[in-house]
């Protein structure tokens, strides 16, 4: 299913951050981030030169300085730098199996010289075959000195939000009950087992932006405009409410399969609905317990992060993941507009990230096989969902 991204959030200003323009008008299935980096920008106006007087003798140029002693490295040094690169060496063999790639020779060359091109020319290989590759860093500590392999999905800067008025119009639409009860055994595997937060649980970050846009408006005199706005959130909080009692319901994923052998498309739209069902079922039958947060970067993995820095420096995969209302409308355009401005003070986004160490540990097992299939079909149910209307 093409899309075409359609909503930008943010505009860092730092320049070691990443920035993002303002938000656009809703034209599209799903929201994103379109990050760029900038660079420092330099004054227009140049320091003002300042040098000696011209009277001042040249005295420098009557030097004269020895020539400094090039000395041969201490044992010790030799013996640091042999036990270096037998490390590297070790670790280089580790990582090129497991990745089934034939490195470069390079033991002939020269200290340092060799570590960084046979790092290079890793890098380069892993850059190519890899799609999930990364980054890849030499660490050294007091004892041995590895090489560590960092594999990430990128997420796209895209807002992962799949919305449930559509469904619930969906249930009501006799044409559409088929359609309906199949996506509802979709959405009921996000729920249940990909673990995709709802905006109707009080500890999602969607849940208090609600709230927070409830009290915007009871300040406000009440007049038709508000009256919309507030009919606008009566609605998301009902019908979430009501959706969620069927999500809930483990039935859904129960006749998950009956329901998609017996499902017969009528046109496209269904036959895009079939084809979202059948990828969330195999994922359901292939990874049974995988969550979506299961290999998130930061929170998950470095449990000696400071959480208030995290909280500051990143938006969490919470943040840009979750189920909600509607995607369209007053209510959806000022919540876009909320996000916006709170995600300008982010410098970077919470992707699922896997860390290998190549030393004499065990490698770490997994790869990103499962967020590379659901993501995409996160992005396709958000656009049949933003798509479907009623007749």
């Amino acid at each position: 299913m093409n899309y075409e991204a359609q909503h930008h959030i943010g505009s860092y200003q730092s320049a070691r951050t990443e920035t993002a323009t303002a938000v656009a008008p809703t034209i599209g299935r799903v929201r994103t981030i379109d990050a760029k980096t900038q660079r420092c920008r330099r004054g227009a106006q140049r320091q003002t030169e300042s040098r000696t007087d011209s009277h001042v003798t040249n005295g420098i140029l009557k030097c004269t300085f020895l020539p400094k002693l090039k000395t041969a490295p201490s044992v010790q040094a030799c013996k640091k730098t042999a036990k270096l690169e037998r490390d590297f060496y070790k670790s280089l063999s580790k990582l090129s199996e497991h990745y089934s790639i034939e490195p470069m020779q390079t033991q002939l060359y020269g200290y340092p010289c060799n570590i960084a091109l046979a790092m290079w020319d890793m890098e380069t290989q892993l850059k190519r075959t890899h799609t999930n590759w990364d980054s890849l860093r030499l660490v050294q500590d007091s004892n041995k000195t590895f090489l560590v392999s960092e594999e990430r999905y990128n997420t796209g800067t895209t807002l992962y939000y799949i919305p449930i008025v559509p469904l619930f119009k969906m249930l009501h639409d006799p044409k559409r009950k088929k359609t309906a009860q199949l996506l509802l055994s979709v959405c009921s595997y996000l729920y249940h087992i990909a673990d995709i937060p709802y905006y109707r649980q009080e500890n999602t970050y969607l849940y208090w932006m609600y709230e927070m846009m409830n009290d915007w408006v009871e300040q406000y005199d009440e007049t038709d405009e508000t009256d919309s706005c507030k009919s606008e959130l009566r609605q998301a909080e009902e019908v979430g409410d009501k959706i969620e009692q069927k999500l809930f319901n483990r039935i859904n994923l129960q006749l998950f399969e009956q329901r998609l052998n017996s499902f017969k498309s009528l046109d496209a739209f269904d036959q895009e609905c079939r084809q979202i069902a059948r990828d969330a079922f195999a994922l359901f039958t292939e990874y049974p317990t995988a969550g979506i947060f299961r290999n998130a970067s930061i929170s998950e993995q470095d449990p000696d992060n400071n959480e208030d820095d995290y909280d500051y420096e990143t938006i969490g995969m919470e943040k840009y993941i979750s189920f909600i209302a509607d995607t369209k409308g007053w209510l959806y355009e000022s919540l876009s507009e909320s996000i916006n401005n709170e995600f300008n003070e982010y410098g970077a986004m919470e992707e699922p990230t896997i860390c290998k160490h190549f030393d004499a540990s065990a490698i770490t097992a997994g790869s990103l096989d499962f967020e590379n299939r659901l993501f995409p079909l996160l992005n396709d149910l958000c656009g049949l969902l933003y798509e479907y209307k009623t007749e």
